[in-house]
Parts: C-alpha cells; structure tokens; sequence
C-alpha cells in the first residue's frame, strides 16, 4: 500500500534524455578542463555544456534546420544550465534534498523508460562514453529543481472555489480550449524607450519572415524566443479563454487555427501569438464512472521482527477465524497491524480498484459484496480484504473541477516562477568564459 516514487524528468539538459538515444549522446561527452561559465561560487564546465548541446541535437535529429546557429545554441543551452545552477543551490539552501534511497529509485524508473535495468543502463553509458556519477549528479539536480518548483507552488500559489466556479462558467459558455504557442521577446525591468523599440522592431521582423513563409512557427520560437520554452517550440499547451491573456482573449476567438497575432506588449516583453487548434471544451472534459468499493482490511506485516512465513501463517489463522464467523471488524481492531484502520475495524471508507494497488484491486474486485478474499502479498505484508459493498460514481464533475484547478495554477504558477527566475538570475554573478575572454553578466542576455 506504498505509492511508487513521481520521477518527473522534465528535460534533463545536463545529460541525456530518457527519450533520445544514449549513444548519440555520447557526442564531445568527452570532460574537458575549461570552464564555460561561473555561476555564484559554482561552476559550468565546457564537458557539461556539450553533453548538453547534444541532448539538444538529438531531440531535433532530422529537423537540425529548426535550430539557431551553433553559437546562439550554445548560448541558450549555457543560460538553462545557469538556471539550473541557481535553482539547485537556492532549493540546497532551502534546505531542500534528495536521498539517495530516492534518487536510486529515479535512476531505477529511468532505467525501466528505456527498457533496461540499472546495471545494464551503467553499461551502456559507459559504452557510450558517459560517466554514470554525472549521469546520477544530473538526475538529482533535476529532481531537487522539481522539489523547488514544489515548494514554490505550495507557499505561494493558491486557486479559490470563486476562481473555479468563474472558470467554469467561462468554459460553459465559450465552449472551446485552444492549443497555443508563442514567441517572447523579452525586456528588462525598467526597459529604456530605446530597448522597448529594439525588442519591438525585433518581434516585427519575425513576424515578417512568418508572414512570408521564410521560417515556420516552432522553428522561429527555437531561433528568437527568450522564453523558458523556446527549445520546444514555444509551446503553451491546451487553454481555457480565462488562462489566455486579456490582450489575447478576444481576439482569439476569432482566429483560425494555424494564425498568428502579435506583437502585443505584455508583462515581460513582445509576445507573438499562435492557434494551433481548437477544440470543445465540454467534449474535453467530459463524464466518467468508475466503480468503487467499500472494504474493510486485516494487515500482517513482513518486516524484521517477523518472516513471510510467519506472517502467512498468521493471516491464514485470521481468516480461518473470520470465514468460521467471527467478526471481521473485531478481528480487525484485535490483531490487525495497519495502524491506520485498526481502530476502525480495518474500514477502508469507499475507494476506486486501484486506489491501494493492483493485487489490492485484483482481489477486492474478484469476490462478492460480503466476501472474504484468500490471503494475499503485498510490498506491506500479508492481507485479507472484505467487501463491504460496491458503487457507480461519476467522477465527471469532480474531473472536470480538479482539471480546471490544476491548469488555473499552473498558469498561475508559470507566471510567478518565470517572474522568480528572473529575480535569481538577476541577482547571480555569473562569468561568461569564451577562450581566453570572460564575460560578466548580470542580468540574461537579450538576443
């Protein structure tokens, strides 16, 4: 009854995706002595910024033609990596860590993604000529980032009934979702007249070459967005009108798939809009009924203190009792050990098949209303379930309402944490080094 461990491997651009192959990964993972950067008291190395490039490289096998000039990419995948550094050390001094029981789990996961285990996964980055201990570092990184974006969230991101209940309304009566993307150039914070024309200039020129055909969305989103998801085509993913812009809102519900608005001035700079398509909202979210069972549960735990052979057959003992009709709560309170719905008679309350697990699930839903099941293992022990009684729920509703809170915050919490970036990076001293020259910068480099 223990929940599996959430590897969430948003890019990994320190080393290489579990999605693309290892081997071409390998490209210039040879470590090399220079520094391509110091960040705070930390630094990038030039072995790092390679690997890296080539994770790039090999996401965009076969459409190389989407990507900037080797120089411009190297100088985008250097500012991520900056980042990166940065919010590892502002999660470390949060006090913000990853054990290594739980990173070894991650590195488990990784290994099963790519249809391996981690002993053949070791093997094969060896064979490609990259080290495992950087390999493990990166992974660790990713995952303290994810906890400080976690952490982020649940101190300062918050989503009221009120902003539901308005957003639902709003989808019911727009009726559509819209799939967007866009392009930002991006200003600095008390941005001059003089940067405010450039950066205007700049995003008109893209839009030209997009209006002409030279360069398709994605691509030119890759060449000249500043943002965060530029690598990705500047993709936005599935909107509702009321996550969409009040400068953006009206227009787009005129707009066709596949068109593009903008320049548009907004918070952080110029921003190019695109419909990519559009979709009913209410067929999105749709019904769905599941059935649930009430159950109640005796637990015999495998620990130190007791084998499986001793825990089997003191379930066995238990049940023995129950099916020759004593009380299955009483049993329960007397001799179950999960501590948790012991004092309830081993009630589990009403819960979906999977709720506890697939062998959970298996036997809870393979006998009757009233039945006990034959004694079965899982990672906590040796159990006995009793159903109590089963029904059908339309979880629709309670969908559709977690679903609008999710993208509520998380458009809430891009915002805000693209804003604290900008703060970190702002207030980082990092050192540029190319060649024999250094470069000191405080604030990102506008392209």
């Amino acid at each position: 009854m223990t929940k599996s461990f959430p590897v969430l491997l948003a890019s990994l651009l320190a080393v290489s995706s579990v999605s693309a192959p290892l081997q071409v990964l390998a490209q210039e993972a040879q470590p090399l002595d220079r520094i391509a950067a110091v960040v705070d008291e930390d630094v990038i190395l030039q072995s790092e910024l390679q690997r890296a490039i080539a994770n790039i490289k090999a996401q965009y096998a076969g459409r190389e033609a989407q990507l900037p000039p080797d120089d411009v990419l190297s100088r985008q995948v250097l500012e991520r990596l900056v980042l990166v550094k940065l919010q590892v050390a502002r999660a470390q001094g949060s006090g913000i860590r990853v054990s290594d029981q739980e990173l070894t789990q991650a590195m488990n996961a990784i290994a099963q993604q790519n249809g391996s285990t981690l002993d053949a996964l070791r093997q094969r980055l060896a064979h490609d000529g990259i080290d495992f201990n950087d390999f493990r570092a990166s992974v660790r990184d990713e995952i303290t980032v994810q906890r400080l974006r976690q952490s982020f969230a649940q101190s300062r991101i918050s989503v009221s009934e009120g902003e539901v209940d308005a957003a639902l309304k709003q989808q019911a009566d727009a009726g559509n979702q819209f799939h967007l993307a866009h392009i930002l150039v991006a200003l600095p914070d008390g941005a001059t007249a003089e940067q405010i024309a450039t950066g205007q200039k700049k995003a008109e020129g893209v839009k030209t070459l997009l209006d002409k055909g030279e360069l398709d969305f994605n691509a030119a989103a890759v060449r000249y967005s500043d943002s965060p998801n530029a690598l990705e085509g500047g993709d936005l993913g599935w909107r509702t009108l009321d996550e969409i812009p009040a400068a953006f809102a009206q227009t787009m519900q005129q707009m066709k798939a596949g068109e593009v608005v903008g320049p548009i001035r907004g918070p952080s700079g110029f921003q190019l809009l695109k419909l990519v398509e559009v979709r009913d909202a209410s067929a999105a979210a749709g019904t769905h009924t599941v059935t649930e069972y009430h159950g109640r549960h005796i637990l015999v735990r495998v620990d130190d203190a007791q084998s499986d052979a001793a825990a089997k057959a003191k379930i066995d003992t238990l049940r023995a009792r129950v099916v020759g009709g004593a009380d299955f709560q009483q049993v329960a309170k007397e001799s179950s050990e999960d501590t948790n719905s012991k004092g309830q008679g081993g009630d589990l309350g009403w819960f979906p098949a999977d709720a506890f697990g697939p062998a959970f699930g298996q036997q809870v839903a393979g006998i009757q209303d009233g039945g006990v099941s034959q004694p079965f293992r899982t990672d906590a022990g040796w159990h006995i379930v009793q159903r109590v009684g089963t029904r059908q729920t339309d979880v629709g509703s309670d969908n559709q309402r977690a679903q609008v809170r999710e993208t509520i915050g998380r458009r809430k919490l891009e915002d805000e944490y693209n804003r604290f970036l900008q703060e970190l990076r702002g207030e980082a001293f990092v050192s540029f080094r190319s060649g024999d020259r250094a470069e000191n910068t405080a604030t990102p480099p506008q392209s």
